[in-house]
């Protein structure tokens, strides 16, 4: 069963735009300071995030010491990011339902970002484990998860504001 939404946004209520554009620019907010947040811990290198996570007290050259995360801090971080992670993301897809674009295209924006929480977070406590090439995996999939989060709010505030051609 194919759901038809595509188009819908445009016929919202002036006050439902205002409330959904009020809500991604906050959500936006605090999505991209948590970025902020992870340069400044990680520097968004590899060797940032395994010394994050692993610690670099072998590391007699760094300016700053770190410890590896115990087994409760890790299982609160990957817990408490799959849990928020999942429902922004549930949130900007329902959103990013109703906008008008190709079927097939808008299902893969939805539900790619489920997969790279997985990879990312999933990734950070294989990491932690001891798998440290995953360090790679985490970069990659959070770049990927962040650049869906954007195009997907920039497509629908774009569509939220624009009348339907037809």
């Amino acid at each position: 069963m194919k759901i038809q939404l595509n188009g819908l946004i445009y016929r919202f209520p002036k006050e439902l735009k205002l409330l959904i554009t009020a809500f991604l620019f906050i959500l936006s907010i605090g999505y991209y300071s948590g970025l902020l947040f992870v340069n400044n811990t990680t520097a968004t290198n590899p060797k940032g995030i395994q010394e994050n996570y692993l610690g670099n007290e072998n590391d007699e050259l760094a300016t700053k010491m770190k410890f590896k995360k115990s087994k409760r801090e890790i299982i609160s971080i990957v817990h408490t990011h799959i849990l928020s992670m999942a429902m922004i993301f549930f949130f900007v897809g329902l959103l990013f339902l109703t906008t008008q674009l190709n079927y097939k295209l808008k299902l893969i924006l939805i539900i790619e970002p489920f997969v790279y929480i997985i990879l990312t977070f999933g990734g950070i406590y294989l990491l932690w484990k001891g798998f440290t090439m995953l360090k790679y995996i985490i970069i990659i999939s959070g770049s990927i998860m962040t650049l869906s989060y954007t195009t997907m709010v920039v497509i629908i505030i774009k569509q939220l504001y624009k009348y339907p051609k037809n």
